[in-house]
């Protein structure tokens, strides 16, 4: 069964926009390219702070090969975690896994 990824991430003081545009031009393209499949990004709109992003996956089976594809490879290590740890508190995130309900656009 499909499930998503709500992923809710704490940004640095001031760097959301940073943030926005390190997913946008390096983050995305590169999971995307490992075979992730993100369905939307958003930022608040009262809260400065915040970023978030939502992942589709058809299986468990599946999530666990994209995680090693994309967090195993070394370009993830060395360059786009480390870059990524300067504009977001790793320590604040919230990742919920949810399932669409029958009538849900999102399947």
């Amino acid at each position: 069964m499909a499930f998503f990824e709500l992923r809710q991430y704490r940004c640095r003081p001031g760097k959301r926009a940073d943030w926005v545009k390190y997913m946008e031009e390096v983050i995305i393209p590169f999971q995307i390219s490992k075979g992730m499949v993100p369905v939307g990004t958003f930022v608040g709109e009262e809260e400065d702070d915040l970023y978030v992003w939502i992942r589709r996956f058809d299986s468990e089976e599946e999530r666990k090969a994209l995680y090693q594809a994309v967090y195993e490879d070394d370009y993830w290590k060395n360059v786009i975690g480390p870059k990524a740890g300067e504009m977001i508190d790793r320590t604040k995130h919230v990742i919920t896994r949810i399932i669409p309900t029958p009538k849900s656009v999102l399947r």
